[in-house]
């Protein structure tokens, strides 16, 4: 279809699934190929709430967003960020404050290429291709600082992309530098899969998608996960499944477990 082809980078193999795009399907969204629906319904032989896990986790992104910016915050940091489509963070922040800023940081290829398609001529935002277990990398790229001032509280949002950060891989080194460079006021929500919840067969899930689309995974436990938040206090009711986190009316569906991972927002308190 023309209309289609207008968000398809060139040079893209169209037999080669992605992970980010996988996601887009899960949630609803026009930005995938027959390739990536392919591998989606695998997962769904495998776990039939795949599609349900995808609404809970991007609900939570949303909830933490709006904590964020009724906190304050104005600018985003995306970590992982995958294609922005299907309630992504500008058009979130953007609804309370047109002023906000977001910075969509991705390592994916073709999900750098569909981002700067989607998003060329949006005011307030930038795409920066690097890997975020690199903070220098992002935090040093000029688009990073062109759009974001580290002086003000900043909300960093790493869900559903902490997981993609195999285990030989400093994770915690990482998000270290990004909580450190961060000024008090400022949060960061995380959301990361876990094979803590066996009915889930989350880790045959990740091997699903590893084995077709070579992408690393690395499940987390719920100490594990929490680790990452360092010294951040986290924002009531902690680090639960994310249908579970401060849910609203908009959201009240599943059922904690079901959700296979644990989600969280930690914010950056001032020390005497």
């Amino acid at each position: 279809m023309a209309g289609e082809r207008r968000w398809i980078p060139e040079n893209l193999d169209p037999a080669r699934p992605s992970p980010a795009r996988i996601y887009d399907y899960a949630l609803g969204g026009g930005h995938n190929l027959a390739s990536d629906r392919a591998v989606f319904e695998q997962l769904e032989k495998i776990q039939p709430n795949t599609r349900q896990m995808a609404w809970s986790n991007r609900a939570f992104m949303r909830r933490a967003v709006v904590f964020m910016v009724d906190s304050g915050i104005r600018q985003f940091l995306d970590l992982g960020s995958g294609i922005p489509t299907v309630g992504n963070v500008h058009e979130i922040a953007g609804k309370a404050d047109p002023a906000c800023r977001v910075v969509y940081v991705d390592v994916e290829e073709m999900a750098i290429a569909h981002s700067r398609l989607l998003l060329d001529g949006v005011p307030n935002t930038a795409v920066v291709e690097a890997d975020f277990a690199r903070p220098g990398d992002v935090l040093d790229h000029p688009e990073t600082r062109r759009l974001l001032d580290f002086g003000v509280p900043l909300g960093l949002l790493a869900v559903a992309s902490a997981h993609h950060i195999p285990a030989e891989v400093d994770v915690y080194g990482a998000f270290d530098r990004y909580r450190e460079v961060v000024v008090p006021g400022s949060a960061l929500a995380i959301s990361h899969m876990t094979a803590d919840f066996e009915r889930v067969q989350a880790k045959q899930m990740v091997e699903t998608v590893q084995a077709i689309a070579h992408n690393p995974a690395c499940l987390r436990t719920r100490s594990e996960i929490t680790d990452l938040f360092g010294d951040f206090e986290l924002a009531e009711p902690g680090l639960v499944p994310p249908s579970k986190w401060r849910p609203d009316i908009s959201h009240t569906s599943g059922g904690g477990e079901e959700d296979g991972m644990w989600a969280g927002v930690g914010v950056k308190v001032r020390r005497p």
